[in-house]
C-alpha cells in the first residue's frame, strides 16, 4: 500500500497554504452515471489493488489503456471491460479527451487515460446516500421486505411503491448528496492523491509529488467555482499552480502540500453546504433545494437552475402534458421525477438525463449525448436518441431507443421491452449532431444485463447475491410497433431539416410498419368507395367520430389535446 500522506510542515511563508477562497464541488456525473454493479471492480482496499495495476500500465508510451488490457488486469469479461471504457467515456471531465468524441467502434484503438481509469475504478467503492428517513437497517427492512430466494435482497415492493414510500422530502436532496460526496472525497483524499502522484528521489527517501497535469485529472472528481463562475481550471484555483508560466512546465508540488490545501478547501465547502441544508430544514417544508429551482407541480413551468452545475427538474407532472424545446432548456442536464399519467416532451440537446419514479407516462427526450438513466419506473414508454442508456429497477416499461452503445440493464426489473426508435421532430438530427449521436449505429437490441443487486446502495446484502444477473429485456413484437407522432404545433418557428426517423428500422419492424400503412390505406379506400347513400355516409362518419372520442377519453389522450391546444 502507498505510504500515508503526512501534512506538510508549517512554513514561514503565509502563502504556502493560504486559506481557500474558492469553493469546491464534487462532480455529480461520476457518482450518478459512472457506478457499475460489477463485483470485481469493488475493492476492499482500492490503493492496494490499484497501485500494482497503475505500475503495470504506466510503461505504456501514451498512458492510455484499451479494453483488452482492462479485461486482463481486472480478470473480467471482454463485455464488462468494454463497458468500463464506455462508462468512463460518458463521465469524463475533459471534452478535449479523444475518447469523448470517439465513435463507439474506435474506443479500443483510442483507449482510456490511465489516471482517469484509476480514479474511475477507485470510486466504484462509493456508497450512495440512504434516504434520510431510513438511517438504520430496521427502517430499511420496512422498505425492502425480505421475500426472495436470496434472503431478501430484492424488494417485494414494486419500483413505484418504493418511490412512493419515500416522498422526495425524505430522499437525499442535491445539497445532501453534495455533502455526502464531499465527505467521501475528504475521507479518501490521501489515497486518491497517492494514486495520482509520482515518486521523486530526494535525500535518501522517495518524496511523492504531483505534477500540474496530474492535478488537472482531479477534475474527474471535483470542480471549483470562483464567485459562481463555471469551468474554472483546477490548476488556476490552486495557489501552487495558479501563477505558473504557461510557456514553461510547472514545477511539481509535494503531495503533502496539495493534500493540506485540498483538505482545507473541502472542509470549508462542507461548512457552506451544511449551512444550506440547515437553512432548508429550518425553513418552509419543501421538496426543492434552495440552490436548485424545481419545476412546479403544474405542467406549465419548469425553472432552470441558477447555475449550470445543477440540472433542470421536471417534477410532479400529473394527468397532463408538458412540452419544452431547446430554447426553454438552459441547462445541459434534466431530471424527470415523479411524473404520472402524463406525456412529457423535452425536445432539446442534452448531456445527461435521469427519469425517476414515473408511472403510466410517455416521456420523449430529444438527443442525450452522454447518458440516460431510467430508474424506479412503472408502465412508462421512454423514447430517446442517446449515446448510452441505463435501466434500473423498472417494471412493465417499453423503451424505443436510438442508442449508440449497448443498453445497460441492472437491478430488480420485470417485463421490460425494447424496440427501435420510432419518432422524429424537425431539429432532431441537428441536436444529435450537436451532442455526437450517430444515426447509423443503433444497438437497441443488444441489451447487457448485469447485477441484480446494487452494491453501491449502502444496504447490507447477504453473501453471494452480487453474482445474480438482472432480468433481461425482450424485444417488442414487430406487430405491436407503431410510429409515435410528435404534433407539428410543437415546432413553432423552428426550421429543422429532419423529415423522418433518422435511425433505419430493422427489416421485421419496417415490414410491419409498411403492412400497417397498407392496411390503413385499404380501409380508407373501402370507406371512400363504399356504395352508401349520403345520409348513411354521414351516419358512418358520426359513428367513427364517436368511437374515436370514446377512445380519447378512455385512454386519457383527450387531456393531451386540451393541454397542447393551449401551447
Amino acid at each position: 500500500m502507498a505510504a500515508p500522506i503526512e501534512p506538510s510542515a508549517s512554513s514561514g511563508d503565509p502563502d504556502v497554504n493560504p486559506i481557500p477562497t474558492t469553493v469546491v464541488h464534487p462532480r455529480r456525473e461520476p457518482f450518478e452515471h459512472g457506478l457499475l454493479p460489477i463485483q470485481k471492480l469493488i475493492f476492499n482496499d482500492p490503493v492496494e489493488a490499484l497501485t500494482p495495476l497503475k505500475q503495470k500500465l504506466a510503461s505504456s508510451s501514451n498512458q492510455r489503456v484499451d479494453s483488452v488490457a482492462v479485461a486482463e488486469l481486472l480478470q473480467i469479461s471482454s463485455d464488462h471491460a468494454r463497458l468500463v471504457i464506455e462508462t468512463l467515456a460518458s463521465v469524463l471531465h475533459s471534452e478535449a479527451d479523444p475518447l469523448v468524441a470517439a465513435r463507439p467502434d474506435d474506443f479500443d484503438s483510442i483507449g482510456a487515460d490511465l489516471r482517469d481509469l484509476i480514479l474511475f475504478l477507485y470510486i466504484q467503492s462509493y456508497k450512495r446516500l440512504l434516504p434520510r428517513s431510513h438511517k438504520d437497517s430496521v427502517a430499511v427492512a420496512d422498505v425492502w421486505p425480505s421475500t426472495s430466494a436470496f434472503d431478501g435482497f430484492l424488494s417485494a415492493l414494486s419500483p413505484l411503491q418504493l418511490v412512493r414510500s419515500n416522498s422526495r422530502r425524505s430522499m437525499p436532496s442535491l445539497a445532501d448528496e453534495e455533502a455526502h460526496q464531499l465527505s467521501y472525497l475528504q475521507k479518501h483524499l490521501a489515497n486518491i492523491l497517492s494514486l495520482l502522484s509520482e515518486p521523486v528521489e530526494g535525500e535518501g527517501e522517495e518524496s511523492p509529488v504531483l505534477t500540474m497535469e496530474g492535478f488537472e485529472h482531479l477534475g474527474f472528481l471535483i470542480q471549483f467555482d470562483d464567485k459562481g463562475s463555471e469551468g474554472f481550471p483546477l490548476s488556476q484555483a490552486a495557489p501552487f499552480f495558479a501563477n505558473s508560466d504557461p510557456d514553461m512546465p510547472a514545477v511539481p508540488v509535494p503531495v503533502s502540500q496539495v493534500y493540506d490545501w485540498l483538505l482545507q478547501t473541502i472542509a470549508s465547502s462542507l461548512e457552506c453546504v451544511a449551512e444550506k441544508v440547515a437553512a432548508k430544514e429550518n425553513g418552509p417544508s419543501s421538496g426543492s433545494d434552495q440552490d436548485v429551482a424545481m419545476a412546479d407541480a403544474s405542467p406549465s413551468s419548469a425553472k432552470a437552475s441558477p447555475n449550470a452545475r445543477s440540472p433542470c427538474f421536471v417534477e410532479g407532472v400529473s394527468k397532463s402534458s408538458y412540452v419544452k424545446q431547446a430554447s426553454d432548456i438552459k441547462n445541459s442536464s434534466v431530471k424527470v421525477i415523479n411524473c404520472h399519467d402524463s406525456t412529457i416532451y423535452i425536445l432539446a440537446p442534452l448531456r445527461y438525463a435521469v427519469i425517476y419514479g414515473c408511472s403510466d407516462a410517455t416521456i420523449v427526450l430529444g438527443a442525450v449525448g452522454k447518458a440516460v438513466r431510467v430508474e424506479h419506473c412503472e408502465r412508462v414508454h421512454v423514447i430517446v436518441a442517446a449515446k448510452r442508456v441505463c435501466i434500473a429497477n423498472c417494471r412493465e416499461c417499453v423503451f424505443f431507443l436510438g442508442v449508440n452503445q449497448r443498453p445497460l440493464v441492472l437491478g430488480d426489473n420485470h417485463k421490460l421491452q425494447v424496440a427501435p426508435y420510432n419518432t422524429f421532430y424537425s431539429q432532431l438530427e441537428e441536436h444529435m449532431t450537436e451532442v455526437g449521436i450517430v444515426s447509423t449505429i443503433n444497438r437497441w437490441d443488444k441489451a447487457l444485463p448485469i447485477g441484480a443487486v446494487d452494491p453501491h446502495d449502502s444496504l447490507s446484502h447477504p453473501a453471494g447475491v452480487f453474482d445474480a444477473q438482472a432480468e433481461s429485456v425482450i424485444h417488442l413484437d414487430p406487430d405491436q410497433f407503431t410510429n409515435f407522432l410528435i404534433p407539428n404545433w410543437f415546432e413553432g418557428a423552428s426550421t429543422g431539416s429532419t423529415k423522418d426517423n433518422p435511425f433505419p428500422l430493422p427489416d421485421a419492424y419496417l415490414t410491419s410498419q409498411q403492412r400497417n400503412q397498407n392496411n390503413l390505406s385499404e380501409i380508407k379506400q373501402v370507406l371512400r368507395e363504399a356504395p352508401l347513400e349520403e345520409n348513411r355516409k354521414r351516419e358512418l362518419s358520426s359513428a367513427l367520430h364517436v368511437y374515436f372520442r370514446d377512445w380519447l377519453y378512455a385512454s386519457g389522450n383527450i387531456r393531451q389535446l386540451y393541454c397542447l391546444q393551449g401551447e
